[in-house]
């Protein structure tokens, strides 16, 4: 894909998206997400090293999973994973006036 092509893809223009390349220009979020959306990837990829390790592909796959499984997941890993490595959980405080 061009740069024309992925600034047309992504409604982006092409001065722009050649300064982001080049270094000369910051990119912001939504830059990010409408190049991201143009190549059919995750924001995520765009930035992140893919690792070789197994724990890079166990978050690639994550990634794919519909959210309504995630909870079930998290579940199952926590549930393998030793004490100390698990992450404390975050208490829910209800607002009192």
């Amino acid at each position: 894909m061009s740069l024309a092509q992925l600034a047309d893809a992504g409604g982006l223009s092409k001065g722009h998206l050649s300064s982001v390349e080049h270094g000369l220009a910051a990119i912001t979020v939504e830059t990010l997400e409408r190049i991201a959306l143009a190549l059919e990837a995750l924001p995520m990829d765009l930035v992140t090293f893919p690792e070789e390790d197994d724990r890079g592909r166990i978050a690639d796959i994550v990634r794919r999973l519909p959210k309504k499984e995630l909870p079930k997941l998290r579940r199952e890993m926590q549930a393998r994973a030793p004490v100390e490595a698990q992450a404390p959980t975050r208490r829910r405080t209800s607002a009192r006036a």
